[in-house]
């Protein structure tokens, strides 16, 4: 699990790393690796064992970033549920993370005080003869309002490299069901990432549709067997 929280002060965001001691085994020397210290273990963050979790804290500028957790200088392991992935040559994939800019707001000018004009004494008019009252038209009664026929959204993390902001964006895109994604083409997932930002034309759907024909179709035994043989949706 990745936190993010903005530092106005400082203009950097401390993110916090966490995996559960479960998904690596305790007491190991875990730490985390990725383009912001180079891919070294010597500088690699390390993750202090607390709670059930290892976990620990970077501060970093506004960008666009890739890591890994690396157990005991060996033992690779991904984030669940990163952002996105991106092949990194090597047969396997990275976890992808993004911080968005933040510009400063400008402090706000005070309006200048306008000076009051002198007050002009009104000419005198003659009243105008009333006009007697129209009679006013009969109201419409409003047409009964359409309800909405209310469709039912698949939870669209469950297919292998769709992580929660990728399933927003194929949410705003429309794709809301199993069987969306799984009529989708490739052109228009491939738009949707591309639209959304560098961090995103990372992902590779390559295997997104036929996973949710399986889960639409409700062949959950095959679908596990298709995911294991992925990692970030990509055939290992």
């Amino acid at each position: 699990m990745i936190k993010k929280s903005y530092n106005k002060s400082k203009q950097l965001y401390k993110v916090t790393f966490e995996v559960p001691v479960e998904q690596l085994g305790k007491g190991r020397d875990v730490r985390v690796l990725g383009t912001f210290n180079d891919w070294s273990w010597d500088g690699g963050l390390v993750m202090k064992n607390g709670k059930g979790t290892y976990k620990a804290d970077a501060n970093l500028p506004a960008g666009h970033y890739q890591f890994r957790y690396l157990a005991d200088g060996w033992d690779w392991k991904n984030e669940e549920g990163a952002e996105a992935y991106t092949d990194n040559g090597y047969g396997t994939v990275n976890c992808c993370f993004a911080l968005e800019a933040v510009a400063a707001k400008p402090a706000a000018k005070k309006p200048a005080a306008k000076k009051a004009a002198p007050a002009k004494k009104p000419a005198a008019k003659k009243a105008a003869p009333a006009k007697k009252a129209e009679k006013a038209a009969p109201a419409k009664k409003a047409a009964p309002a359409k309800k909405a026929v209310a469709k039912t959204a698949d939870d669209l993390k469950k297919i292998e490299g769709i992580g929660p902001k990728i399933a927003g964006l194929l949410n705003d895109a429309g794709i809301h069901t199993f069987a969306d994604l799984a009529k989708a083409s490739k052109k228009q997932l491939a738009d949707v990432l591309s639209a959304a930002g560098a961090r995103f034309r990372l992902a590779k759907p390559d295997t997104w549709q036929q996973q949710a024909k399986l889960a639409a179709d409700g062949k959950m035994d095959q679908l596990k067997k298709l995911q294991d043989e992925l990692k970030g949706g990509v055939k290992k």
